[in-house]
């Protein structure tokens, strides 16, 4: 009998453990949990995918909450050795449409539009700057 009881408490934790992992996958913080609204205009990903990723992105938001840009920088994916960079501009002001792979990423007339930058460097060392461009 005391094998049998063994048994089912062991099952017990197990199946516990199971439910509390499964809980907390499917329940992590999110973009859409922010409190602004963020929308992606364009992305640039190169495709070296044996040396350093380099990403950058081009997103308008709705309000200038400097700690939810800078929440939303920390979500956007991010390669070992490689480079993120976001460059946050307001959707009812001018911004670009289009970014490239190289410097400068966007037409410069557009810096003085730029209400922030975050980057994620190689090691894993992150930065947000307001007004990266004034």
């Amino acid at each position: 009998m005391k094998t049998k009881q063994l048994f089912y408490l062991i099952s017990l934790a197990v199946l516990g453990l199971l439910v509390w992992i499964s809980v907390e996958t499917f329940m992590q913080p999110g973009i859409k949990d922010l409190k602004m609204d963020f929308t992606e205009i364009s992305k640039f990903r190169n495709l070296n995918n044996t040396g350093p990723i380099k990403r950058v992105y081009l997103v308008t938001v709705s309000d200038t909450l400097w700690q939810e840009m800078e929440k939303y920088g920390e979500m956007m994916p991010h390669t070992k050795y490689g480079n993120t960079q976001v460059y946050f501009f307001s959707a009812k002001g001018k911004y670009p449409k289009k970014v490239s792979g190289t410097m400068p990423y966007f037409d410069s007339k557009y810096n003085a539009y730029c209400l922030g930058k975050f980057e994620k460097k190689a090691m894993g060392e992150e930065g947000f700057v307001k007004y990266p461009f004034h």
